[in-house]
């Protein structure tokens, strides 16, 4: 039995109540988050050991008003149920409240820790099946337990940020096959609902140098709400791969399963009154990789961590196993500031403290006051990393000082509180699951030790991103987002194309559709789905729909040119491609079909135009370089004809192709001979019709007889031209 005496220094009469000591229990566990790849949360034999005292809220409420601005002494004495009157144990800590209220609650996300198979440069923290188990909740610290707000998305999603004013929400969202370039913007409500039209693509964007498929990574939304501000690819980077971007590793261990950290990247900022995203000059260099931006409390600087870019998977690279191991790509970040200046940026400048440290620092926060900047302190990389520790330092520059609230095992994921005087952050140095815990700083930035923000979520998920949010109690009680449940439904239609279930895929996007009748790519792949079957008058119906909701879709242009193509309406075909090419210059199907359609007309000096422009964008497509080799190999206009040039292109058809197929092989054969290489054409022609033969292809057998014959006595074969098949249809 324990006796626990509290005595106050107001001089406030002391409380005192008895305990039999609970044992330390493990808590809550969510069965859907076990799994063989994770464990369940053990006591350790020191706290198997341990007994407990829970105060009843009473109690609980008179020791807060008596030890504010007054200490409070607690002291616990230990009995033996069988001699009461003689203590064995005696301890005693001496506590206060804070007169400073938490106030706002704090929003976060909640998350299982399943290890899932790594994939090159893609983030994959969980496999596909458990994404529905993430939740995103809201606590209150003054309460015993947390509002659910969102469950059960099939699509990831994270990085969340809130305006200072508790007006505005943003969160990268992942988009339909895959897309990670989506971001959502809105309004807070009491019930949020994040619509489509809620969530901006940087690709939509009309600064079209930035990557179409960018990673969003770390997007703050600016404290009035106007701006975002985001890490994104250069113009240098346009088309490259996340993996040329990112370092990712997945690792068995369920502790720290993962590590992510840009290696290249510049930043970029959103106005959601212009729908436009552009640079920001001075955070811009591709020398750099520039990223974790976060705003000053007035919005007129960032603070950003920068280090040199670099390859993340260099040559020779080898695959670590397990965090802080010595093979993941070496980076040290270094902290900077910059002027945002409406957008014209200026010249970015270390924070001395925090940059040139020998050290990785990064994730920064700036308090309220503008005064203080908390930052990640590690020894490489960032996030989840075990070695991970808080930092303060002037906002200006100056000395940093290692927090007092630092915990054994990783730190980090930390917010303000909207008054400056509480700072919210995640460690795992009590489970092996994040949990979250709060520490109050004073005038001068010291914190105060950090105190547990229990029953956040089961013991065996993990609590990540938690940030203080400026709402009224009632102000957030629930958020749905519709536009995910398109997303969903988008991909189980691509799933269902890719096995050839045409028409089940096309139901599915059509249930997309009715959540969101003007979709322009939901209408669009309808619409590929019937020129597949066929169906071209139907296929034209749902494209000028995809048109109709959005005129600039090149897609939708191609695929209807396509379409009306079919039909022999060719002059209607030729200005659909055109607008696509107008659209998208770099549309190399478009291109190829346009192509098609000019020759189709007669138009073959026009025609051979475009499969050039189209193969230097794509140089590999065998229909189109088979199809420009035989044209420029056999038609019967001279001025068309260029031996030298259907060689190299159908040689190039033959080495993609393996050799094997007779038809390209035969394009070859004619090459070789327009440009007088009769015997290359002989034995080409030979062996092509060897394959045909084998292949039980009668009529291609029947032409290369005649064609061999022709390049046996020396002479080139003349064709007119013809109707080629049109390029299969771009989705």
């Amino acid at each position: 039995m324990w006796v626990i005496d509290v005595a106050f220094s107001d001089g406030s009469a002391k409380i005192q109540t008895k305990s039999m000591g609970e044992r330390l229990r493990i808590g809550e566990i969510d069965e859907r988050c076990v799994a063989p790849t994770n464990e369940l949360p053990k006591l350790t034999p020191e706290q198997a050991a341990a007994h407990t005292w829970t105060p009843d809220a009473m109690t609980w409420e008179a020791i807060k008003k008596h030890s504010k601005e007054h200490s409070a002494t607690v002291t616990i004495t230990g009995f033996r149920e069988t001699n009461p009157e003689e203590p064995v144990s005696r301890g005693r800590v001496v506590i206060k409240t804070s007169k400073d209220p938490v106030g706002a609650p704090i929003f976060y996300r909640d998350v299982p820790q399943i290890p899932s198979e790594p994939i090159k440069g893609v983030v994959t923290p969980l496999p596909h099946y458990a994404l529905p188990f993430i939740a995103w909740r809201l606590r209150y610290v003054g309460e015993a337990g947390s509002r659910l707000l969102l469950e059960g998305m099939h699509s990831c999603a994270n990085c969340h940020s809130f305006s200072a004013d508790g007006k505005t929400f943003g969160m990268i969202l992942d988009g339909p096959m895959g897309d990670k370039g989506l971001y959502a913007i809105t309004s807070i409500q009491p019930h949020m609902s994040i619509r489509k039209e809620d969530v901006i693509s940087w690709e939509s964007s009309r600064y079209k140098p930035l990557s179409p498929m960018r990673i969003g990574f770390m997007a703050q939304v600016s404290p009035d709400g106007q701006y975002v501000v985001s890490m994104v690819n250069g113009a240098e980077n346009y088309d490259r791969a996340s993996y040329y971007m990112y370092y990712t590793a997945n690792y068995k261990d369920y502790r720290f399963n993962q590590v992510f950290y840009p290696t290249r990247g510049i930043l970029a900022w959103y106005s959601r009154a212009t729908g436009r995203i552009q640079p920001l000059p001075g955070a811009d260099d591709p020398r750099y990789v520039q990223t974790d931006a976060v705003w000053s409390p007035d919005g007129k600087y960032l603070v950003f961590a920068r280090a040199e870019a670099r390859d993340p998977y260099p040559p020779g690279w080898k695959l670590p196993e397990h965090a802080n191991d010595p093979e993941e790509a070496p980076i040290q970040y270094d902290l900077y500031r910059i002027p945002f200046n409406d957008g014209r940026g200026g010249r970015p400048e270390p924070i001395i403290g925090a940059s040139q440290n020998s050290m990785s620092n990064s994730f920064p926060k700036v308090s309220p006051d503008g005064r203080w900047i908390v930052f990640v302190e590690c020894r490489n990389g960032q996030l989840l990393r075990p070695d991970s520790q808080l930092y303060i330092v002037p906002a200006q520059g100056g000395k940093a000082r290692r927090m007092r609230c630092n915990m054994s095992l990783m730190n980090s994921w930390h917010s303000f509180s909207p008054t400056g005087h509480w700072l919210v952050f995640s460690s795992k140095s009590r489970w092996p699951y994040t949990q979250m815990f709060l520490t109050h700083l004073d005038e001068q930035g010291n914190d105060s030790p950090p105190i547990s923000i229990d029953n956040a979520t089961a013991v065996n998920r993990a609590v990540n991103l938690p940030e203080f949010v400026n709402v009224p109690r009632d102000g957030l009680l629930k958020i749905d987002v519709p536009a995910a449940e398109i997303y969903r439904l988008t991909d189980s239609g691509w799933d269902l194309a890719k096995k050839g279930q045409l028409d089940a895929a096309m139901a599915e996007w059509m249930k997309a559709l009715e959540l969101d009748p003007r979709d322009a790519n939901l209408h669009s792949y309808v619409g590929a789905a019937l020129m597949q079957e066929g169906k071209f008058d139907e296929a034209i119906l749902q494209l000028q729909k995809a048109l109709e909701s959005n005129p600039d879709a090149d897609e939708a242009h191609g695929n209807i040119g396509l379409a009306l193509m079919q039909e022999g309406r060719l002059a209607e075909a030729s200005a659909h491609l055109q607008k696509a090419l107008g659209i998208n210059p770099a549309n190399a199907r478009a291109h190829f079909n346009l192509g098609y359609a000019l020759y189709a007309a007669g138009k073959i000096p026009q025609a051979l135009a475009e499969w050039r422009i189209g193969l230097r964008i794509q140089p590999d497509v065998l229909p189109v370089l088979n199809q420009a080799a035989w044209v420029l190999a056999t038609c019967s206009e001279a001025s068309v004809r260029n031996g030298a040039e259907a060689v190299h292109l159908a040689e190039r058809a033959a080495q993609i192709s393996g050799g094997q197929d007779p038809a390209i092989l035969d394009a070859l054969a004619a090459a070789y001979a327009e440009a007088g290489r009769f015997a290359n054409a002989v034995q080409t022609a030979k062996r092509a019709l060897s394959l045909a033969t084998k292949q039980s292809q009668q009529d291609l057998a029947q032409a290369l007889s005649s064609a061999l014959t022709l390049y046996e006595a020396k002479t080139p074969l003349r064709e007119m031209p013809s109707s080629p098949a049109a390029f299969p249809p771009q989705h």
